[in-house]
């Protein structure tokens, strides 16, 4: 995988997962996602900015 492709893929995880967090956290807020719990929604926060981590060391750091 090119090292473009793999940064393209990071960038495109965090937005999703950055997405469905906030997706859920504003859902949860209007009381239609009441069961979720917390935690899932701090799992998703995490792994956006794991993503976002990853996305820029990989652009920065690993020069292939």
């Amino acid at each position: 995988m090119s090292s473009s492709k793999l940064n393209r893929v990071l960038n495109q995880g965090f937005g999703v997962f950055l997405g469905i967090a906030i997706a859920f956290w504003v859902l949860r807020g209007f009381g239609i996602l009441t069961f979720l719990p917390g935690g899932v929604i701090w799992l998703l926060l995490f792994g956006a900015i794991a993503m976002a981590i990853l996305s820029y060391v990989q652009k920065t750091w690993w020069r292939f």
